[in-house]
């Protein structure tokens, strides 16, 4: 009877540890699942925060070009300057990113897209600008930059999205609260930006 009863005490931390080791090891890949997902995410960020920062860099060269005309509506290029620093000046931590610092993002990049579509809409009225060199130039590494950007938030959404499918499903989600792994927002697209931008004439 003594040793049915260390048998079965035998039999049952036996168990108990290949519970404990199922456990630890499929801890153990969860969690480096979700680590590899989540820099796949970082890293995608960080794309789009260069793509937005290249977009920037042209505007001095854009307001240089722009104030050796004179005649030029010095209003629509001050308006373009400020949002840039308005835009440049809003850092955000990919690892901790909310819906709300997303939407604070898009909103000040989508005012500097607004202000540089108004600007270049009033260049059509200066034939002498539209065809000076430098112009030129900036126009064609805004659409390819424009292009990128577009490319990149696509890249991004799709990364965030096999990330957060992969912490909500179970039992993964369980293991995700308990190390405090969290859903990334998404890049909401605005009214026509399936389309590439059509702000340039011949």
């Amino acid at each position: 009877m003594k040793n049915r009863g260390c048998l079965s005490a035998g039999t049952i931390g036996i168990a108990l540890l290949i519970i404990v080791a199922v456990l630890f090891f499929w801890g153990k890949s969860g969690y480096n699942n979700f680590v590899t997902k989540e820099q796949n995410v970082n890293t995608k960020w960080s794309n789009i925060e260069t793509v937005y920062q290249k977009r920037a860099n042209l505007i001095p060269n854009l307001e240089r070009t722009v104030k050796s005309y004179s005649k030029f509506e010095q209003e629509t290029l001050t308006k373009v300057v400020e949002a840039r620093s308005k835009a440049t000046s809003i850092n955000i931590d990919p690892t901790n990113m909310t819906e709300q610092d997303l939407a604070k993002f898009q909103a000040a990049q989508g005012e500097l897209s607004g202000a540089l579509s108004r600007l270049m809409a009033v260049v059509e009225s200066y034939p002498n600008l539209k065809a000076d060199q430098q112009y030129i130039n900036f126009q064609r590494e805004y659409t390819a930059i424009e292009n990128s950007i577009r490319t990149e938030t696509v890249y991004y959404n799709q990364a965030a999205q096999d990330y957060n499918t992969t912490i909500k499903k179970f039992p993964n989600n369980i293991l995700a609260n308990f190390t405090n792994f969290k859903e990334k927002p998404y890049f909401k697209a605005a009214a026509g930006a399936e389309k590439a931008p059509e702000v340039f004439t011949e």
